[in-house]
């Protein structure tokens, strides 16, 4: 952090980021920062968008941030050299489609776009040494978007679960400059689903849970920019 009270936050996120961004973020933080006196100044930014493929699963945050790592864009997308430069907080996340999950093979590589398991957890790990290389920067993951009981099988639903729990319980560790938002308990309330109740048709979450997630989603990140964010609320409630 540059200086305990002015903080610049990046948002990196696709669609349902952005309904959550929409359910209040902005408004959140002034109000917060008018309350407090402090400067968190949050920014939102499709990601990755035009030059690349606009796929943003675990393959893509390896293929750009450790596969073509360095101080020049890939494809047009800022690797971490840059937005490490440029912002003291990242936020990154995954589309629904993270949660088509697949069955392993037993022959997991790390180079692969394929969605199964033990890809992503090479591809995780890879990210978390990654991301440890900037210790001055702060790394907030969301768990992975659930998608509708009618967009999935009940095989690849049950695999999402166990990811994102392994994400939770064994890949996130304290005392590092990483940190998880349980976005995915919020939309499946210990289900396998988006609740149908949350959704807005698709797998996109509706306008009221949005709304209602917004506020859990800035207390998360004010959390851990304060140095909370190993002992507060991974939901942010």
């Amino acid at each position: 952090m540059p200086t305990e009270n002015n903080v610049k936050i990046i948002f990196l996120h696709h669609s349902t980021g952005f309904c959550i961004y929409e359910g209040g973020v902005e408004g959140w933080f002034e109000n917060y920062n008018s309350t407090k006196g402090v400067s968190y100044q949050i920014y939102e930014r499709d990601y990755p968008a035009d030059g690349y493929s606009w796929q943003n699963y675990p393959y893509d945050y390896w293929n750009i941030w450790v596969n073509h790592e360095g101080d020049i864009p890939y494809k047009g997308q800022d690797p971490l050299e840059i937005l490490t430069e440029d912002y003291d907080v990242v936020v990154w996340k995954h589309c629904f489609p993270v949660s088509d999950i697949e069955a392993d093979t037993g022959y997991p590589d790390i180079s692969s776009n394929r969605k199964s398991i033990e890809n992503y957890k090479l591809q995780y790990n890879a990210l978390k040494e990654k991301m440890r290389q900037f210790p001055n920067t702060k790394f907030i993951v969301w768990t992975g978007v659930a998608l509708i009981r009618s967009e999935t099988t009940e095989e690849s639903a049950k695999r999402a679960r166990e990811f994102f729990e392994w994400v939770k319980n064994e890949w996130d560790e304290e005392g590092d400059n990483i940190y998880i938002w349980d976005f995915y308990e919020l939309e499946t309330e210990g289900g396998f689903y988006l609740r149908d109740e949350y959704a807005s048709g698709d797998s996109h979450p509706n306008s009221l849970f949005s709304q209602r997630i917004a506020p859990y989603f800035c207390q998360r990140i004010v959390d851990v920019i304060e140095g909370r964010g190993d002992i507060s609320s991974i939901e942010g409630k």
